[in-house]
């Protein structure tokens, strides 16, 4: 009989202090979500996730949740248990963010997320941003990283600066955004605001840099250039309790074990299952703020043989570690 030595038998047990999250948009008109094929990608890249997964950070306090209930069909005089099978399929899960930025704030908020584009002078104010300066046209040979907009309107932005690069609202109702940012019921509740899909947009980034015609960006604009599109300043982010839009996400978590395993948790469709939430932790004196964020899963069907499920858990083996 084959034995396993225990170097490979320690290997087998995930030594890990943290959970790193990454998250890819959902088709909201088909629901389609983004699929993570392990198979295809174990060596996935923490630092450099493949697109369009993004990297949001560490996270804290990861719970997964499931209510899925598994029932037992009893027949005969007796009441003996002849068959199985679930009910109530569904399941949550909840972190903390340690970072805050613009896909943290979108994804933890429960809610309709915004850029707060920056102001003209003496405009009415709103509270989550009136209206905003003049966007400024991107002009051909655009790239992800790099934003050409010309000699003269170089001059208007500063390494530093964060804009959203995204094209004008033109009355549309539906989902807006390539990502989904906002649904729109009705025109004239947007009005006239051109700069409507700008608000709403995830293709944010910090220049870094500018050339004699162009801003170079800090990273590569999430889904690249659209076709006439426009530049604006973002001074900052905001969400809103309430409202009637829910954000949809695909969502990824890695384990990375000290003995070189990792586990994945493959959630296809997470909607919000709590309202925005943060709590706060000592860290050398000082109080951390951390974004709380709880989902429930939503079914998709496995391809492989039409099985609605909830979550794909993977575990991919440290080198040479035994497999049972």
């Amino acid at each position: 009989m084959t034995t396993v030595n225990q170097a490979q038998r320690g290997a087998m047990r995930p030594l890990a202090r943290r959970v790193r999250a990454y998250f890819a948009p959902v088709d909201r008109q088909t629901s389609t979500p983004t699929v993570f094929d392990p198979a295809a990608t174990p060596s996935f890249d923490l630092d450099a996730p493949p697109a369009p997964w993004i990297d949001a950070g560490w996270v804290l306090n990861f719970q997964r949740t499931s209510a899925t209930a598994i029932e037992t069909l009893a027949t005969g005089p007796r009441g003996l248990a002849q068959k199985q099978f679930r009910s109530g399929v569904s399941a949550t899960v909840a972190f903390d963010f340690l970072d805050w930025g613009k896909l943290q704030m979108a994804v933890s908020a429960g809610c309709q997320q915004m850029n707060l584009l920056e102001e003209d002078l003496n405009v009415p104010p709103r509270a989550s941003g009136g209206a905003a300066k003049l966007a400024v046209a991107t002009l051909a040979g655009s790239t992800p990283t790099s934003i050409r907009v010309g000699t003269s309107a170089v001059s208007s932005f500063n390494a530093g600066d964060i804009v959203v690069v995204d094209v004008d609202y033109q009355q549309q109702t539906g989902y807006v955004g390539d990502i989904a940012g906002a649904y729109v019921e009705n025109p004239a509740d947007i009005g006239f605001d051109v700069d409507y899909v700008r608000r709403v947009s995830f293709r944010v980034a910090r220049v870094s840099d500018k050339t004699t015609d162009s801003l170079v960006l800090s990273q590569p604009l999430i889904g690249g250039v659209p076709a006439n599109a426009a530049v604006q300043k973002v001074v900052g982010f905001v969400d809103r309790e309430g409202g009637r839009f829910f954000p949809e996400w695909s969502g990824l978590f890695v384990l990375e074990s000290e003995t070189g395993a990792r586990i994945f948790y493959h959630y296809p469709r997470l909607q919000p299952a709590a309202p925005a939430a943060e709590s706060a932790r000592e860290v050398a004196a000082f109080d951390a703020w951390s974004l709380r964020a709880r989902f429930v899963a939503l079914p998709v069907t496995d391809p492989n043989d039409a099985q609605q499920v909830l979550c794909f858990r993977t575990l991919v083996p440290a080198p040479h570690a035994a497999v049972y």
